[in-house]
């Protein structure tokens, strides 16, 4: 009898034992499956193109994508645009530096008050208040400058103090009165298109600088490269263990006119529109169904050096006598290179090469090559003065904004 109830209570044991190795089995089993297939919440889309595809934001590349998350952030491109506040605004706020005088009679004054930024106009003789205008939306890094903008109701509208980088001040935005009080610029989607990745417009005849406040992705980032990416990053939050980028433009798999055309859109100057609405152009598309340059092979060398890089480089003897060259063989987008001439340098002298020796020799003379800090760039593709883009100063003083020009050539008379 004895015998029996010991039999049985190990019969029992090993029942529970099963039972307790079935139950861990199983639950490995869901939590293996639900973190590599099933289980996770899908994030919100930050905006949806006119195409339907959303955007999730480059908040949600980072958590795979970390460091060149963090490097891009740092870039002019990233920064192109953004909400306005002390940390995006690069202008001074301080007293006696917060200060634009356009006339004799009229002085702006940017202050921070009633939780915001503004411009406020004053009388210059007795302090008067005139106007004000919240600054509400930044246009530019700050590299060279910035423009801002401000929302009456969902229509922008640009305001007429902008901030000068190698001033160091706050200037007349270019185009504006240089004497007088002039009316708020209208921002059309043209304007917004090569400094956001997305605005959604809600224009109408009579208003076409209307916009939807809740459909803007600022800056140019990860998505206006790469598509829109929320269909991207929710398949691989369901599927982590597929290392195969899945939904997403590859550059590596795109033509190099394709490759060109990305960066065509907005940097090849003016250009007429062909079909298809502000912003529907996705990379991988051809640009030229979308619009078309203003100029043709026989204007390149009357190319201004602001806001037509495409056009100047196409027109070099590097990029004609080569099959692969692109933006992107000099400029990495994911990082900023601004003033790393050595990284430069190495890019041209890659290609620069003898069959005897790895670098072709400068024949500049020792004066000039000590002058430059033996900076290919600065002689090869040297800073030009545009003729379209010119900044007042001051009210007697118009300013050409020094560019980098990308018509790789021999300059002689700099």
């Amino acid at each position: 009898m004895k015998n029996k109830e010991q039999n049985l209570r190990i019969i029992r044991y090993i029942g529970a034992m099963f039972v307790l190795v079935m139950a861990w089995f199983l639950v490995n089993i869901y939590v293996f499956r639900a973190s590599s297939e099933g289980v996770y919440v899908p994030i919100d889309p930050l905006a949806t193109h006119d195409n339907g595809k959303k955007f999730s934001g480059s908040e949600a590349c980072a958590e795979c994508h970390e460091d060149l998350y963090k490097t891009h952030m740092e870039t002019a491109h990233f920064k192109s645009s953004s909400i306005a506040n002390l940390e995006t605004v690069k202008g001074s706020f301080k007293k006696h530096k917060n200060e634009f005088h356009l006339s004799d009679s009229i002085v702006f004054k940017m202050n921070v008050k009633n939780g915001g930024l503004y411009q406020d106009v004053h009388m210059n003789s007795n302090n008067t208040p005139i106007k004000t205008a919240r600054f509400d939306v930044v246009i530019g890094s700050g590299t060279k400058g910035q423009s801002y903008l401000k929302w009456k109701d969902s229509s922008l509208y640009q305001l007429q103090v902008s901030y000068f980088t190698p001033t160091n001040s706050w200037i007349n935005s270019p185009g504006y009165a240089s004497s007088h009080l002039a009316p708020e610029r209208p921002i059309f989607e043209r304007c917004l298109e090569c400094h956001m990745t997305y605005a959604k417009s809600t224009k109408t005849l009579y208003k076409r600088n209307s916009y939807d406040r809740s459909q803007m992705v600022y800056g140019i980032d990860c998505e206006r490269c790469h598509g829109p990416a929320w269909d991207h990053v929710n398949f691989h939050k369901k599927h982590p263990l597929d290392t195969i980028g899945r939904q997403i433009v590859k550059h590596s798999n795109l033509s190099r006119q394709q490759q060109l055309d990305a960066c065509a859109l907005c940097h090849s100057g003016l250009r007429t529109k062909v079909s298809k609405s502000i912003f529907s152009f996705m990379v991988g598309d051809s640009l030229n169904q979308y619009s078309r340059a203003d100029y043709s092979e026989n204007d390149l060398k009357d190319l201004d050096v602001h806001g037509n890089q495409y056009g100047l480089l196409s027109a070099s003897k590097c990029f004609k006598k080569s099959v692969t060259m692109n933006c992107t063989t000099c400029h990495n987008p994911h990082q900023n290179q601004r003033n790393d001439h050595i990284t430069f340098n190495n890019i041209c002298q890659s290609c620069h090469t003898t069959e005897n020796e790895k670098h072709v020799p400068c024949s500049a003379s020792k004066i000039i090559k000590k002058d430059s800090g033996n900076n290919c760039i600065q002689c090869h593709m040297p800073l030009i003065p545009s003729k379209g883009m010119k900044i007042a100063t001051s009210k007697d003083t118009l300013k050409a904004v020094q560019v980098r020009t990308h018509f790789i050539g021999i300059y002689t008379d700099l």
